[in-house]
Formats: structure tokens, C-alpha cells, sequence
């Protein structure tokens, strides 16, 4: 029936965007070294106008403790710099007339706990929301009319087949950031 086939794919929908939401959030969490995402939300002035830091230089990662920015026009070289300082990153730049470069710290154990903390808050979110599908899934089966029993047993069991399935997606993926959030 159209209708059963409807209703597991709007569960499966659903839950594919917690994950997707999850895998976003995860990118947010610093995992102690260098990345392009730390710094692509800096503001530039540029030549007037607040410009992305994406649009005025090109951003690198060198190596896991460095992020190097090349402007594309070395007279923003200050501003770039002022721009990063204003940010409140916690970064110290230094430029040597072509080039600013950010030293990325190593984070300390406490800070460690409180990212691994965080994944995990993040990864429990992302199991509700995945229940709530679950739950609001059998509840449209449970509405439908003229149904077997037997019919609506098996698209329960599909359903719950799906969140088992996306239930260990999120903790797999919460062991991975978790591991890579404690690795010194």
C-alpha cells in the first residue's frame, strides 16, 4: 500500500536529516588541531564593506597546529590581522608581510572533556529526535483504516528496524569524535 510506503519514508527522512544535523554539529566541535572551519566566520573590513575572510584570502592548513591565510591583496594584510584579533578566537597572529599565520594551541585535558562532553550531549539529541520520528511513524500506522493487523505489525517492525539502524549510526559516530576529541 502507497500510504505504509509514505509513512516509513517520511521516518526514514527524518531521521536522515538528525544525522545529517549530527555530522554538522560534529564539524563545529575543535578536535585539538588546525582547521579551514575555525576562522570562515571572520569578518574582513574590506575596502569598506565586511567582507567573508573565504573572499579576501586563501586559507590553509599547513599542518595540524598551523593555519596560514595568504591574501589575495597584501595592502588587507592589516585588516585581516585587526579582523582575526576582533574575533575573539583566542588566536595571536603573526604576519611576515605576505602571509598571517595562526598557531593553533593544543587543547588542555579539561577542555578535551568538555568537547567529548558536548559530542555526547549532541549524539543524545540526535537519538530523540530519531525516537520522535520513530514514535510519530507508528502512531500515522496506527491511524490508518482498513488495514490488517499483520500489515501494520510488519511496517512497526521496519520502522523499528530503522531506528536500531540509525540509533547505532549515532553512536558510532559519537565514539569516533570522541576518540578523536581525546587523541593528544
Amino acid at each position: 500500500m502507497e500510504e505504509l510506503e509514505l509513512i516509513v519514508d517520511m521516518v526514514k527522512q527524518e531521521m536522515d536529516a538528525a544525522i545529517k544535523h549530527l555530522e554538522h554539529a560534529f564539524q563545529k566541535i575543535r578536535a585539538g588541531r588546525a582547521s579551514t572551519t575555525m576562522v570562515q566566520d571572520v569578518m574582513v573590513e574590506y575596502y569598506g564593506a565586511p567582507t567573508p575572510l573565504s573572499q579576501v584570502a586563501n586559507v590553509m592548513v599547513p599542518d595540524a597546529m598551523t593555519i596560514s591565510i595568504q591574501p589575495w591583496d597584501r595592502t588587507a594584510i592589516g585588516a585581516i590581522e585587526k579582523a582575526i584579533i576582533n574575533s575573539n578566537l583566542g588566536f595571536a597572529p603573526s604576519n611576515n608581510g605576505e602571509n598571517i599565520i595562526l598557531n593553533v594551541p593544543p587543547l588542555t585535558e579539561e577542555r578535551r572533556r568538555e568537547l567529548a562532553k558536548q559530542a555526547k550531549s549532541e549524539a543524545e539529541s540526535t537519538k530523540i529526535v530519531v525516537r520522535n520520528a520513530r514514535q510519530d511513524g507508528m502512531k500515522e500506522l496506527r491511524k490508518l483504516d482498513g488495514v490488517s493487523e499483520d500489515i501494520i505489525k510488519d511496517e512497526e517492525s521496519k520502522i523499528q528496524e530503522l531506528t536500531d539502524k540509525y540509533i547505532k549510526m549515532c553512536d558510532e559516530q559519537a565514539k569516533v569524535k570522541e576518540a578523536e576529541i581525546m587523541k593528544v
